[in-house]
């Protein structure tokens, strides 16, 4: 029993799953209606799209939050520009800012005298660094990332399985897809903290992927997706304390490992047996 509660018995490591578990509950959230509309590629791209503004709070001693916020509103408004004045497809836009935001984040960073640390708390994350001031912050976008998660849940399901239906049912879908890069923004704000803006990308895809192989609707999906974050963090924290791991990699490497083993258990579970297939 102690190997499981040693590693939360401090102060410090006990906001490090706090953090963690509120990072989850967004991530999973709003990674559930990423894997079902197809923007996985999306939503990593507007990961790294936020770090050149927190190197940019960084550097000018600012509130990286603000930052992460002017970054995400420059992230979206060029991608609709390059789709609506170019013949490229959103894909090559989406690359193009991909290599460009997080090429600039480093190159404000490095600029820095503490470089090195810096670079890699941005990057990577601090769990073991989660302030009390930064819990409630994070609660307090928690609250509103569900809320409206929840608010909008007709139109943005209706928007995952067919934008034009969602138009002729006057489900607005436009507005819904902006409501949900806000919402992405917003959990990708609310998560670098504690798992990092490169590593954040696991808890916001990984727990909706293993999700959607065993849920069979969106509200179980959701639910399970959740659970999955949630179970992700403590492990992560737990496997990172007795193995001496990064804290952030390893929450963020758990789901993806569970991704493949339920994959794997699920596809021998549905395999039929030798004498199904010498009836059939």
């Amino acid at each position: 029993m102690e190997w499981f509660t040693e590693p939360f018995a401090l102060a410090f490591q006990q906001r490090a799953l706090l953090g963690g578990i509120l990072a989850a509950v967004m991530t999973s959230v709003v990674g559930t209606w990423l894997v079902l509309r197809g923007m996985s590629f999306f939503g990593d791209a507007f990961v790294h799209g936020v770090i050149p503004g927190i190197a940019a709070a960084v550097v000018l001693d600012l509130n990286p939050l603000v930052g992460a916020a002017i970054a995400a509103a420059v992230m979206v408004f060029a991608i609709e520009l390059v789709n609506r004045q170019t013949v490229l497809g959103e894909d090559t836009s989406i690359g193009l800012l991909f290599v460009g935001m997080l090429a600039l984040g480093v190159v404000i960073i490095s600029r820095m005298d503490s470089y090195a640390g810096s670079l890699t708390s941005i990057l990577f994350g601090d769990a073991l660094g989660v302030t009390s001031s930064d819990l409630v912050g994070q609660a307090i976008l928690t609250v509103v990332v569900v809320s409206v998660a929840l608010a909008l849940y007709r139109p943005l399901l209706s928007l995952s399985f067919n934008a034009e239906k969602a138009e002729l049912w006057s489900m607005k879908p436009k507005r819904a897809h902006a409501a949900l890069l806000v919402l992405i923004a917003v959990a990708v704000i609310g998560s670098f903290q504690s798992v990092g803006t490169l590593l954040v990308f696991g808890l916001l895809i990984g727990p909706p992927a293993t999700a959607s192989l065993i849920a069979r609707t969106v509200p179980r999906m959701m639910l399970y997706s959740v659970i999955i974050g949630l179970f992700s963090v403590w492990l992560g924290l737990t496997l990172s304390y007795h193995l001496r791991t990064a804290g952030s990699a390893t929450m963020a490497l758990v789901p993806i490992v569970l991704f493949f083993l339920v994959l794997a258990f699920t596809r021998l579970v549905r395999r039929p047996l030798p004498q199904e297939v010498a009836h059939a």
